[in-house]
C-alpha cells in the first residue's frame, strides 16, 4: 500500500468510510493507502504499529440515490450539525478510530444536490493544495481536502410500454389483423336498475339531461324476427282481450258484492 494512488474521480461520492485494510474493505469501495507525496495514508501512528486505519469511497450509486455534498472534521466535543452523520467503520475487532476528531459526511438526494464531493485528497500536515480543492482539516497528521462539481439530477430512463391489440387495431394498417386482447379483461355489462343509481355509467345522464344511449335506434334482433312475423301469433295472443270500461268494473264490484252479502245471510 505503499504506492500513491490519485483519486481522480469525475462521478459524486456516495458514501466515505473508515476501513483497517483490503479485506474488510467492501467491494464496491477503493482504499486511500498513500497521500499525494507517496506516503502512507495510514491514521495510526506509532512504532512498530501493525495495525492500520484508511479512508475509503465509493462512486456507485446506492438504492437511494444519494450523494456526499458536504465533509467535515469535528473536535470530540464539538456538537453534531444537523444533516451530518459520521461515516461509517469497516475494521477489525483489534482496530479502534480515532475519537479526539471525528470525520463526518453530509448525505443528500442527487436531485436535490446542487453540488456533490466527487475528490477526496490526503497530504501531510503542511502541504498546500490550490483550488479547486478546499481543505477539510487535519487528522493524525494528514491534511484532508475535497473537491466538489457541480450534480443534476440523472434523467429517467423511459420504459418500455406493450401495445395491446386494442391499440394496435385502431392502426389503418390492414395488412395483419388484429389478435384478440388479453391484457384487459371486457368489462360486464350491466342494466340499470329502477329507481337507482346505474353502476354503468353509459346510463348516467350528463349535464345536458343525455346519456351515453340516447339517440340509438332500437331493434328486434335477427333471430326473433321470424317468431314475430307472424300475424296469426301476434293475433291469437289477443283473440280474447276484451276491453272494459268503468261502468263494467263497478257492476262486477257490485254484483260480486251483494252475492257475497247473501251467502253471509243464509
Amino acid at each position: 500500500m505503499g504506492e500513491s494512488i490519485k483519486m481522480e474521480i469525475s462521478n459524486p461520492l456516495t458514501n466515505l468510510a473508515w476501513t483497517s485494510g483490503q479485506s474488510t474493505c467492501p467491494k464496491t469501495h477503493t482504499i486511500v493507502a498513500a497521500t499525494t507525496e507517496g506516503a502512507s495514508a495510514n491514521f495510526v501512528k506509532g512504532f512498530n504499529q501493525k495495525s492500520a486505519l484508511y479512508l475509503c469511497y465509493s462512486t456507485t450509486p446506492e438504492s437511494t440515490e444519494l450523494v456526499i455534498t458536504d465533509v467535515i472534521i469535528l473536535s470530540e466535543k464539538s456538537p453534531l450539525p444537523v444533516g451530518f452523520a459520521f461515516i461509517g467503520e469497516y475494521i477489525d475487532a483489534k482496530v479502534t478510530v480515532p475519537k479526539k476528531k471525528r470525520l463526518c459526511a453530509n448525505w443528500s438526494p442527487i436531485h436535490t444536490a446542487g453540488s456533490a464531493v466527487s475528490e477526496i485528497k490526503l497530504t501531510v500536515k503542511n502541504k498546500q493544495l490550490g483550488p479547486p480543492y478546499t481543505r477539510i482539516g487535519d487528522m493524525s497528521g494528514l491534511a484532508l481536502w475535497c473537491k466538489k462539481v457541480p450534480v443534476s439530477a440523472p434523467k429517467p430512463t423511459p420504459k418500455p410500454r406493450n401495445i395491446t391489440s386494442g391499440i394496435r387495431g385502431l392502426s389503418l394498417d390492414t395488412s395483419s389483423p388484429a389478435q384478440p386482447s388479453t391484457d384487459l379483461a371486457p368489462a360486464p355489462v350491466v342494466s340499470p336498475k329502477p329507481g337507482g343509481k346505474s353502476p354503468n355509467p353509459i346510463y348516467e345522464a350528463g349535464i345536458y339531461g343525455v346519456s351515453a344511449i340516447d339517440g340509438i335506434p332500437f331493434t328486434i334482433h335477427p333471430m326473433f324476427e321470424s317468431k314475430a312475423a307472424g300475424n296469426d301469433i301476434i293475433s291469437s295472443n289477443f283473440r280474447d282481450l276484451r276491453i272494459k270500461t268503468l261502468a263494467d268494473i263497478e257492476n262486477e264490484y257490485n254484483y260480486g258484492f251483494v252475492v257475497e252479502r247473501t251467502a253471509c245471510a243464509r
